[in-house]
C-alpha cells in the first residue's frame, strides 16, 4: 500500500505546512499553537481569507484521507489476527486460540461463578485411515469431525483441533453432567455419518473425555486433565 508523505507527518505539521503555504507563517505561528480545534481559535476573522480557508478544507480533507486509511489498516490487522486464529487444516481454532479462550473462561468463572466444561476428543484409527485410503482422505476425516463438532454446538461455545487427530471443544455454562451429556451427542453426530472419499466409505470412530473447569485453571492444565479423562475412559472400554 502506498501512503503519501504528507500522511506520514504529524497532524501539526500538516497542518502548520499547509497554512504557511496558504497564508504565510505568521498565521501558520499563531495557528500553530497545540493540536487541537482550540489552536485555530487565534485566528481572527480578517486571517479567514479564501486562501486560509482552502487551506483549512485541504487540511480537513488530510484528516480524512487518514482516518479512512486508519481505518483500512485496522480491519486488515483483524483480518490477519483472525486468519492467524484458525487451524491450517480445518476451520476450527487452532491450540494457542483454543487455549486462550479457554483462559477467558476460567477468568470468567472465577468472577462470576459461571461453570465450563471441556471436552477432549481423539480420532481412533486414524493411522489406519491414512495407511488404507491415503493422507488425503486422512485430511478430509479430520475436516469432517471438524464441522461435525462446530455445527452441533452453540455460538458461545469453542471448537479447536489441538493437534494430529484430537480436538477439543469448551462448552461454556455447562457442568460435568451437562457436558458429558452433549459429549456422547457430538461423538455420535461424528460416528453416524461414515467420510465419503472417492469410491470409499471411511467410517469414524471417536473417543471422548471431560474435565469441568475451575475457576482460575491453567488452561494447559485443563486441557491435559480432560486428555487424561478421555484416556483412561478409553481404557476402561478397550
Amino acid at each position: 500500500m502506498k501512503i503519501s508523505s504528507a500522511r506520514t507527518e504529524s497532524f501539526s505539521a500538516i497542518r502548520r505546512r499547509a497554512l504557511t503555504e496558504a497564508a504565510g507563517p505568521a498565521v501558520a505561528a499563531r495557528a500553530a499553537v497545540g493540536v487541537d480545534k482550540a489552536g485555530f481559535l487565534g485566528l481572527t476573522e480578517a486571517d479567514l481569507t479564501p486562501q486560509v480557508t482552502q487551506a483549512l478544507k485541504t487540511l480537513m480533507t488530510e484528516i480524512d484521507d487518514l482516518r479512512a486509511e486508519v481505518g483500512r489498516l485496522k480491519f486488515k490487522l483483524n483480518e490477519a489476527q483472525g486468519l492467524a486464529d484458525l487451524d491450517v487444516l480445518a476451520p476450527v481454532l487452532n491450540r494457542r486460540a483454543f487455549l486462550r479462550e479457554v483462559k477467558r473462561a476460567t477468568a470468567f468463572a472465577q468472577r462470576y461463578g459461571s461453570p465450563a466444561s471441556l471436552v477432549f476428543f481423539d480420532l481412533d484409527g486414524f493411522k489406519a485411515v491414512n495407511d488404507r485410503f491415503g493422507h488425503a482422505a486422512g485430511d478430509e476425516a479430520l475436516k469432517a469431525v471438524a464441522q461435525r463438532l462446530q455445527s452441533n454446538v452453540r455460538e458461545t461455545d469453542v471448537v479447536g483441533r489441538i493437534g494430529g487427530d484430537e480436538f477439543a471443544v469448551l462448552l461454556v455454562q455447562a457442568d460435568q453432567q451437562t457436558a458429558q451429556t452433549k459429549a456422547e451427542s457430538l461423538a455420535a453426530a461424528v460416528r453416524g455419518m461414515p467420510v465419503q472419499f472417492g469410491e470409499w466409505s471411511v467410517p469414524l470412530h471417536i473417543s471422548w473425555g471431560v474435565r469441568e473447569i475451575e475457576a482460575g485453571a491453567d488452561p494447559e492444565v485443563a486441557l491435559a486433565e480432560a486428555d487424561a479423562s478421555m484416556f483412561l475412559k478409553k481404557r476402561k472400554a478397550g
